[in-house]
């Protein structure tokens, strides 16, 4: 257990300790009482929680949100909707982040979820793809990141598999070529069919592939690894296999897509995994919380500090 969970179970007896932590772990997260004395050591993994996570105990505004997490412990920040932001707030939140010393994570740069896009070979589909990785790169300066989200769309249903996948590396190589002068990395993200059918790319090994063809270091994996177990599982052999085009993860338990140890995936494993692999990059908190109030907000921080409680 944490130090702070030890602190608020009291000076009860070890046996005592024993008999109440160990059914919670197996429940699930609890939300203790706020914490109390010194502030929290920081995680040993970039865990990146997004904007809205934790209004109940930091407010609305974007940067005091962004302390608040520093203060828990957090060294990253996750903001899908950071191009839709003003430019002088992109500017204050990167101003902030380097502050705190916390590193920005992904935000999504292109995702297509109703027509066919990036795996037909279209010109003029290029030159819009293109533009907004222009647009990427200027906001990815602005903040200081490093990883944009792409998701290619949906698959065309009159047109072989094996097309789109060249018609897409196409398509991502001229991308590639905006964003790696500017340090920008594009991490594809695989999404489950279950609760986004029809789109083009669901799995890690497809992933792999066409990011060996496309033969960029602009180019990667975003493994969301609640979306692997839904598709695939096999969830650390999978890295293992891709791990050398995977440049950014995220993580939800399954079912329900909310915070680690309210469902089947056991993610202290998987962290501990990551941390002896040596990942410096960061884990994206993409998920919703199993609970409501500043309780809820509390129970995620709570989840992440047991998971992150690993042997090194």
């Amino acid at each position: 257990m944490d130090r702070r969970t030890f602190l608020a179970l009291g000076a009860a007896g070890l046996a005592a300790v024993s008999e109440q932590v160990v059914p919670a772990l197996a429940a699930g997260p609890v939300a203790p009482d706020e914490p109390e004395g010194a502030p929290p050591t920081p995680f040993k993994l970039k865990y990146a929680p997004h904007f809205g996570m934790f209004t109940e105990h930091a407010g609305d505004d974007l940067l005091d949100q962004l302390r608040f997490m520093a203060d828990e412990g957090f060294l990253a920040l996750e903001d899908n909707g950071l191009l839709g932001r003003p430019v002088e707030l992109q500017e204050r939140i990167g101003a902030e982040l380097s502050r705190l010393n916390m590193t920005m994570g992904v935000f999504v740069a292109y995702a297509e979820w109703s027509q066919p896009t990036m795996v037909k070979a279209d010109a003029d589909i290029r030159q819009m793809l293109i533009t907004q990785m222009r647009t990427a790169v200027a906001a990815a300066q602005c903040v200081g990141a490093r990883w944009c989200t792409v998701v290619p769309g949906p698959y065309d249903a009159r047109q072989a598999f094996e097309y789109q996948t060249a018609n897409l590396v196409d398509h991502l190589k001229a991308c590639a070529e905006v964003c790696a002068p500017a340090g920008l990395t594009m991490v594809l993200e695989p999404l489950n069919p279950r609760d986004h059918p029809g789109l083009f790319l669901t799995r890690i090994p497809q992933a792999y592939a066409i990011c060996r063809a496309v033969g960029s270091a602009a180019c990667k994996i975003l493994d969301d690894l609640y979306h692997q177990q839904v598709t695939e599982g096999n969830l650390i052999p999978n890295i293992d296999r891709a791990w050398d085009e995977i440049a950014y993860f995220q993580v939800g338990d399954n079912p329900g897509r909310k915070e680690p140890t309210t469902g089947e995936i056991n993610y202290r494993n998987i962290f501990r995994h990551l941390h002896r692999k040596e990942f410096a990059g960061v884990v994206g908190m993409e998920h919703g919380k199993s609970g409501g109030g500043r309780a809820g907000e509390r129970a995620v921080i709570t989840a992440y500090r047991q998971c992150d409680a690993f042997d090194e």
